[in-house]
């Protein structure tokens, strides 16, 4: 698969230290990863995600398999905009 330029690089340093083979928080980093995807990450999530990358195979695994998937759902869906009578019965609901 081809990096694409958002997707996080590993570094030359972390290249030459073998990396880890099991993520002992592996639910934690999903749920970052999500928010990453999702463009809902705060700086501090991005920063401590891409030093742990560098160290983890199975989180840069995830996070690459997760970008795909969302990437081609984005790419398959066909946006329609929602039409204005369902709006108007939806927003009066709301109100209601």
């Amino acid at each position: 698969m081809n990096a694409s330029p958002t997707t996080p690089s590993i570094t030359e340093e972390a290249q030459k230290q073998p990396m880890k083979q099991k993520c002992e928080h592996h639910a934690e980093c999903m749920k970052v990863i999500q928010a990453i995807l999702d463009d809902e990450a705060t700086d501090a999530e991005k920063d401590h995600f891409r030093e742990n990358m560098d160290k983890c195979l199975p989180c840069i695994e995830s996070y690459r398999l997760e970008k795909c998937i969302k990437d081609s759902l984005n790419f398959k869906i066909e946006k329609k905009p929602c039409p204005e009578s369902i709006l108007k019965t939806i927003i009066s609901k709301i109100n209601s």
